[in-house]
């Protein structure tokens, strides 16, 4: 089935990992991760000759990052619909605060709501399901209702992650417990489809059931996850290093979006 007509045809995408795609590996489209908002772009593309798409998102952006350098490349490309997903590396970051952090997401919508596009933006992942992140579940919670709040005053669509449980299940997550997979970014662009309110033919996955393990079986993956991806995180704070140093947006400008299978 055909995504129905909708009314967007200049679409364009900020953030960070999550909407650049990582944890979503696909060699054959531009940066070779796929994620979300390519999903997203794919469905809207159908059926609509003139529609283009341009992804900003860069992996390890800090929202002032995105700020200074996505939301002018994103103006400039006179987008009609904007997806905006910015402040999570702020907040899992310890002693920052979410009242700041929203107050500079604000500032950010106030801008991209310049010309009058259709603004989505995301709340954060109901974090209480992960060991990892269970701490900062009241953090997280105090910026999703900051970014409600700032949804009803600039009129933003909110494609809301906390209420998305299916996400709450580390099958929907790669194995640095960071970013979603294949499975997660495909979820996650069923419901922003769904927030767009746009029909497609994007059926929910069925994966199989996740195995018994066993607690020491468990335990052995903590490890491993910690020695290969918590580590490495770590050190890269204390060097005041990003993933995404000397990385470039992989769709930088707004054109028509051609899926893999193309």
């Amino acid at each position: 089935m055909v995504a129905q007509q909708h009314p967007w045809s200049r679409y364009v995408a900020l953030g960070d990992s999550f909407t650049e795609g990582i944890g979503d590996p696909e060699p054959t489209v531009p940066g070779g991760h796929r994620g979300w908002a390519d999903r997203v772009a794919e469905v809207l593309s159908q059926g609509t000759e003139d529609f283009a798409y341009a992804n900003l998102a860069v992996r390890g952006k800090l929202i002032q990052q995105i700020i200074d350098e996505q939301l002018e490349p994103a103006l400039a490309l006179r987008p009609d619909l904007i997806t905006i997903s910015a402040g999570g590396n702020d907040v899992i970051r310890p002693g920052t605060d979410p009242d700041e952090i929203s107050a500079r997401f604000e500032y950010a919508i106030e801008r991209l709501s310049r010309d009058h596009a259709t603004i989505v933006i995301f709340t954060g992942v109901d974090v209480g399901f992960s060991p990892v992140f269970r701490g900062i579940r009241g953090k997280v919670a105090i910026y999703n209702e900051n970014l409600r709040t700032i949804a009803q005053n600039y009129d933003c669509i909110v494609a809301d992650q906390w209420a998305l449980t299916d996400v709450q299940d580390q099958r929907m997550w790669s194995p640095d417990r960071l970013h979603l997979n294949s499975l997660g970014h495909h979820t996650v662009a069923r419901m922003v489809l769904a927030a767009l309110n746009v029909e497609n033919s994007l059926e929910p996955m069925k994966p199989e059931p996740l195995p018994h393990g066993t607690w020491r079986q468990a335990r052995v993956e903590d490890l491993n996850w910690a020695r290969e991806y918590l580590v490495p995180w770590v050190l890269r704070r204390i060097r005041h290093q990003s993933s995404g140093d000397f990385v470039t947006a992989k769709r930088p400008d707004a054109a028509p979006y051609l899926s893999s299978t193309d």
